[in-house]
């Protein structure tokens, strides 16, 4: 008896593997036959983002030809539907998943925009946190920064879209650099609640239209964001107390250690 307790110990424990897994199988080929009997949709986002609500996704999951309610867990296809799901402009993300109980659980994470682009024809979409465009055809239009002027962007026809997946966009366009401009505006408190709108220039340089003081704030290219906003909050601290606000009509950043102020020639 002696001699057959080494190999005791490891035959129970294979015993007990296979037990499980056996029942794990039964419980699995059990739950596959289980039919939905329910659908409990969750839409997660930013606060105040409210492109798609529950009864939109409902209604996408639904009424699409994908049978569902009444189906067997085992013959709902998870993956064409949170494919669809994903197809949906405003949705980043999208995870279905079934429980035990016969529920069908879907959660849905919206795009997040920062700013939103208008062409110079009129054509604009938005952009998001991450990168990618969103089509401004929604229900509820997002309160973002907002760019205008020259500019001619594609994410505006092609629709959702990586504004950084192609290299030569970076080049011939201005997506990226309105997205890190947005993106340095919105981390900031204080910028996030003087400057709500921005216009490229025709020479491509960037212009800043504060909600105060009636001034235009030439930034440059996009470049050195960090050094020019830093001398332009300088000069509100330090420079704007000493005069009367209105009394500039341009601020130039554009020059290293220096701004350049433009007095306005009319009251």
């Amino acid at each position: 008896m002696k001699k057959l307790k080494p190999y005791l110990r490891p035959f129970g424990i294979g015993l007990g593997l296979l037990v499980i897994a056996l029942a794990l199988g039964f419980v699995e080929r059990t739950a596959d036959r289980t039919p939905i009997t329910d659908l409990q949709v969750r839409v997660v986002g930013a606060e105040g983002v409210r492109f798609i609500d529950e009864a939109s996704v409902r209604k996408e999951v639904l009424d699409q030809g994908i049978a569902v309610m009444g189906s067997t867990i085992g013959e709902v296809d998870v993956t064409t539907i949170e494919d669809r799901l994903r197809g949906i402009p405003c949705v980043a993300k999208a995870e279905v998943y079934h429980t035990m109980d016969g529920v069908l659980h879907v959660r849905v994470k919206q795009r997040e925009p920062i700013v939103r682009v208008f062409n110079s024809d009129g054509t604009g979409f938005y952009i998001d946190k991450e990168g990618w465009t969103m089509p401004t055809e929604l229900a509820h239009p997002a309160r973002v920064l907002v760019v205008t002027g020259a500019l001619n962007e594609p994410g505006a026809r092609d629709g959702v879209m990586d504004i950084f997946a192609n290299d030569s966009l970076q080049h011939l366009y201005r997506s990226d650099d309105i997205h890190r401009l947005a993106g340095f505006i919105r981390k900031d408190p204080f910028w996030n609640a003087l400057i709500d709108q921005v216009v490229v220039r025709a020479d491509g340089d960037f212009e800043l239209i504060p909600k105060v003081g009636a001034q235009r704030v030439i930034i440059g290219d996009g470049s050195a964001l960090e050094q020019r906003f830093a001398k332009l909050k300088l000069f509100y601290a330090k420079g704007m107390p000493l005069t009367d606000w209105r009394r500039y009509d341009r601020i130039d950043l554009r020059f290293a250690e220096q701004v350049v102020c433009t007095k306005r020639t009319t009251p």
